[in-house]
């Protein structure tokens, strides 16, 4: 073997190397990745960290809570309760790989006003789903975690955000414990 095949598996042989240490930083980034990304849906949730989560922010709240709005367009805590519920619901079908159905409508139309039965049927409801989407999350592939993640961080942030309004209804009214 002539010094320039020397160099050539050489040259390979630093390649096949270097190539293979990003493998192994992919995979404890994949770890990484679904850790936070488990940590913001549970503290979204129903685990309590730096803000209360929906769990709690529900628990408790009558249905009369519920349906009561103020006089401004500001919505109910049934309506964020069941806006959060059909939102977080497509996602947990699209995570299943199922297509959910078309949407056309204007978003408003997912602030539903809930009667006393619906009401205990939504608090349910966006509990099991939110636990399910936990579950593929944990128990997804690398690759589906990848895929999921700007949507589980960008859910995260909308139950937190809604969950804000809730906590802000229920204090304003005196209806928060804490």
């Amino acid at each position: 073997m002539n010094m320039k095949n020397h160099i050539v598996i050489l040259a390979l042989t630093v390649a096949l190397a270097a190539c293979s240490k990003p493998q192994a930083d992919e995979s404890a980034q994949d770890d990484t990745l679904r850790k936070v990304l488990l940590q913001q849906l549970k503290n979204s949730h129903s685990h309590e960290e730096w803000f209360a989560p929906f769990v709690p922010a529900l628990d408790g709240v009558t249905a009369e809570q519920a349906a009561w709005i103020d006089s401004t367009d500001n919505h109910s805590i049934g309506q964020l309760a069941s806006h959060l519920a059909f939102w977080n619901g497509r996602i947990l079908q699209s995570f299943q790989g199922n297509t959910p159905p078309e949407f056309k409508d204007d978003n408003k139309t997912t602030f539903r006003q809930l009667n006393e039965q619906e009401w205990k049927a939504v608090t349910k409801q966006l509990d099991s789903i939110q636990t399910e989407i936990e579950k593929l999350v944990e128990n997804g592939t690398d690759a589906q975690v990848k895929e999921w993640s700007s949507t589980i961080a960008n859910l995260s942030m909308h139950n937190a955000y809604h969950t804000g309004q809730i906590l802000y209804i229920r204090k304003k009214n005196g209806w928060w414990k804490k």
